[in-house]
């Protein structure tokens, strides 16, 4: 990621006169031995995969925040159909800017495809005119004014800083001077939605004329005053231009009383819109794309949890939360050569064909294949598994493939079915998410469980109508499964369902007061139920490792993950500073005791002698030290007089050092002693 090679560009290193041959990256998923033909199929099925994950999250992006931008769209066509109406109401109405209030929660990073959605549809069916801006762009009212018009207009427009400064020399407020810009500018792009016609005296009645939009994307992050003078400025026009606002809200929509007066605000009619929450959003995400044997790749337990822990506590960002899921991607092809078998049933059975000898070798050395192979030497003679030659070994492996396809393909409905039992139940003993049951389900069997056995107890109490819904909620879920085992499991249940429903209707018709000592049909049938229910559970719901193969599907670092998402810069840093060889690959940069070497980049040797300092550093010791150090890189005499002489370019080296020293934070000015710097960090981390 990103903040995990920060200090990659911070060092220009000469390179030698030997030509490095460019490693493209195809090159790069190959291993050793392996053929150009296997890691060329290896990148080709990640590059598809990632492709996948990208198109499916935009197609689930626009699913979900289909409902909330049809909402606003609305809400933009019904303000313009309002100025047309003559009723007192609509032209209060109308006297004021409409204004929606989009309530999008605190995942900022999300927030960027949702206002390119909606700008995007607002300019297909509703109004050309479309402009978004950001706080960041927009510190004072004439960059707001500015990025506006140039937005709307798509020409650039220039707004003098003497203006500025003339209107702080008069006291005169800053927006007036900027409302001459908008006074001139705006009969001009009024005139151009009606190309060829003369407009003498435009107007907001005008049925031709479409809104114009301004999205303002992180509301919380513009300067109120600046907010307040642009409002201001655009109340004037109210009645000649069909002004319209979307205020992009991460926190809540009170944000809008703190950052306006109630003269301000007055001037708006503001609509709220709610928009899905991230955690749903999330939700949705992981079931489409993780929880579904479609998606040949795989999470295990403890790289999903990483991933949740960084969206939980972190950002609540689902599209970094994509972005973590595409780095494990890229991490298992990259490192897993057998992940080439890791593609649809009938790509890897075509493959496990093509695999080499050295691929198979690979197969017989991962623990899964291990434990299969100590299995069938318990079941059959040693002779008989001995036997296995190149072409059955094959044969083998492609058995086991199917295997672990099937599981997949029986793991998920079933996850599903006990998902809706467990979830219905008070606390939730298993998780209110899906996504927490198949958490604990791919750690260990979910049937040992202490919760699953009181979620069971607790489904051995519920009512007649209770347990009837639940069935059939779950035959609805096994009902579209393509699968042998999940065909007769539907069957079987749908039977179990019919004799309830039908043991239920005769039930009601007989007393219920008068009870037996044994069980009732009902309590017999219910336990029935539940021990099938039950069985199923213990048949497909075992974790991912007890499965043979499961190493070429499934990604298991959870480590590499964690330390490229939780980048920690410092330390990258300083690791790059005390180390230049671990990032720059330069054989001169080599040393052995730890030590800089004295061709390392001016940056690593000034920051190698600063830790030689205590609290304030005499800048001209330092400076004499780097030059010693410079003149013994380039191969100087140290008897000769100029041998460490500070010169006008070894000074200016320095200087540039020790500024980048300064802007990376390890060093400040300080006042206390002359030509002195004051060193701000100590130790390693």
């Amino acid at each position: 990621m990103s903040t995990s090679s920060v200090s990659k560009g911070c060092f220009v290193f000469k390179p030698s006169a030997k030509k490095k041959k460019t490693l493209s990256l195809e090159d790069h998923f190959s291993h050793g031995c392996e053929s150009a033909e296997s890691s060329e199929k290896r990148f080709k099925l990640c590059q598809d995969l990632w492709d996948k994950i990208k198109s499916d999250t935009e197609v689930l992006q626009d699913d979900l925040n289909r409902k909330i931008l049809d909402s606003l769209l609305d809400f933009t066509r019904k303000c313009s159909s309002t100025r047309q109406l003559s009723d007192w109401a609509s032209q209060m109405r109308a006297s004021e800017i409409p204004t929606a209030a989009l309530v999008l929660g605190v995942n900022v990073p999300d927030h960027d495809m949702t206002f390119q959605s909606l700008s995007e549809l607002l300019q297909q069916s509703v109004t050309p005119h479309v402009a978004s801006v950001q706080a960041k762009e927009c510190g004072a009212l004439k960059h707001l004014m500015k990025r506006v018009l140039e937005r709307l207009m798509g020409t650039d427009v220039t707004v003098d800083d003497e203006e500025e400064e003339e209107a702080e020399q008069t006291s005169t407020p800053l927006h007036k001077s900027v409302d001459f810009h908008l006074l001139n500018i705006f009969p001009v792009f009024q005139k151009s939605n009606t190309p060829g016609k003369k407009r003498s005296s435009p107007s907001r009645d005008d049925p031709q004329q479409p809104p114009v939009v301004i999205i303002f994307k992180d509301l919380e992050a513009f300067n109120p005053k600046v907010l307040q003078d642009f409002i201001l400025i655009c109340s004037r026009y109210i009645e000649r231009l069909p002004l319209m606002f979307i205020f992009g809200i991460a926190t809540s929509p009170s944000t809008i009383q703190h950052m306006l007066p109630h003269s301000v605000s007055s001037l708006l009619c503001i609509e709220l819109f709610q928009s899905l929450s991230c955690t749903q959003h999330l939700a949705t995400v992981i079931d489409q794309l993780i929880l579904t044997h479609h998606f040949p790749f795989k999470l295990n337990a403890k790289v999903l949890q990483v991933l949740m822990s960084i969206f939980l506590y972190h950002d609540f960002s689902v599209r970094n939360f994509i972005k973590g899921l595409q780095l494990a991607l890229l991490e298992h092809f990259h490192s897993q050569p057998l992940s080439v078998l890791c593609c649809k049933k009938k790509d890897a059975l075509l493959n496990v064909m093509q695999l080499s000898h050295s691929d198979l070798e690979r197969i017989r050395n991962l623990p899964s294949f291990k434990r299969y192979r100590n299995t069938q030497l318990n079941a059959h003679t040693s002779k008989e598994s001995n036997a296995l030659g190149y072409f059955c070994f094959q044969e083998v492996c492609q058995k086991l493939i199917k295997g672990l396809h099937k599981y997949h393909k029986n793991y998920y409905p079933v996850l599903r079915c006990l998902h809706t039992l467990t979830s219905s139940l008070p606390r939730y003993p298993l998780g209110k998410q899906v996504r927490e049951l198949h958490l604990i389900c791919l750690e260990k069997n979910v049937w040992e469980n202490e919760d699953y056995q009181t979620a069971m107890k607790l489904l051995r109490m519920l009512a007649k109508d209770e347990l009837v819904a639940l069935l059939q909620r779950c035959v609805e879920i096994l009902q579209p499964v393509k699968s042998k085992k999940m065909k007769n499991a539907f069957l079987q249940l749908t039977d179990l369902l019919s004799i309830h429903m039908k043991l239920f209707s005769t039930l009601l018709e007989m007393n219920e007061s008068r009870r037996a000592k044994k069980l009732s049909p009902f309590e017999v049938l219910r336990n029935e139920a539940l021990e099938f229910l039950d069985n199923l559970v213990k048949s497909h719901l075992s974790p991912p490792e007890s499965h043979t193969l499961n190493e070429v599907c499934y990604y298991t670092s959870s480590a590499t993950v964690r330390r490229h998402l939780n980048a920690t810069p410092r330390t990258s840093i300083q690791a790059a500073l005390n180390s230049p060889y671990y990032y720059l690959q330069n054989d001169r940069l080599k040393t052995v005791d730890g030590s800089v070497s004295n061709s390392a980049p001016d940056i690593c040797i000034a920051y190698k002698l600063h830790l030689e300092c205590g609290r304030l550093i005499n800048l001209y010791d330092w400076l004499e030290a780097y030059a010693t150090v410079v003149s013994a890189a380039e191969g100087n005499n140290p008897d000769s007089d100029n041998y460490g002489k500070v010169e006008e370019v070894k000074h200016a080296r320095f200087i540039r050092a020790v500024s980048e020293l300064e802007f990376l934070g390890f060093i400040k000015s300080t006042k206390q002693k002359t030509d002195h710097v004051a060193r701000l960090t100590w130790g390693g981390c």
